[in-house]
């Protein structure tokens, strides 16, 4: 897992072919607004969180992010265990976010 400042997440995705967006909050956050093409696996289920993270692509870079940077850093961890080759978290996650937004 690489921790990232917002600047160098944004480019390093923007740039990055082979990247994908990972939302690991829970539902009721995301309906509050989520950056957009991003995929959501709440990291609170769990089991089932590792369930649906070991059916993902182990090949692509994941951006991964929460609410703070918290839980999307213990995903990173997690997902490195799990054989993920990138991960990249990103520091102060969606509430410090100042890209592009999908609001609900």
């Amino acid at each position: 897992m690489k921790e990232l400042t917002q600047k160098d997440w944004q480019e390093k995705f923007q740039n990055d072919e082979n990247g994908v967006l990972l939302d690991v909050r829970t539902e009721e956050e995301v309906e509050q607004g989520f950056i957009p093409k991003s995929k959501n696996i709440d990291i609170y289920m769990g089991q089932g969180f590792i369930d649906e993270v070991e059916k993902l692509d182990k090949s692509k870079n994941y951006y991964v992010y929460c609410r703070s940077g918290k839980r999307s850093a213990q995903a990173c961890t997690l997902m490195d265990q799990l054989g993920f080759n990138k991960t990249y978290n990103l520091l102060g996650g969606f509430n410090e976010w100042q890209g592009e937004k999908t609001e609900v």
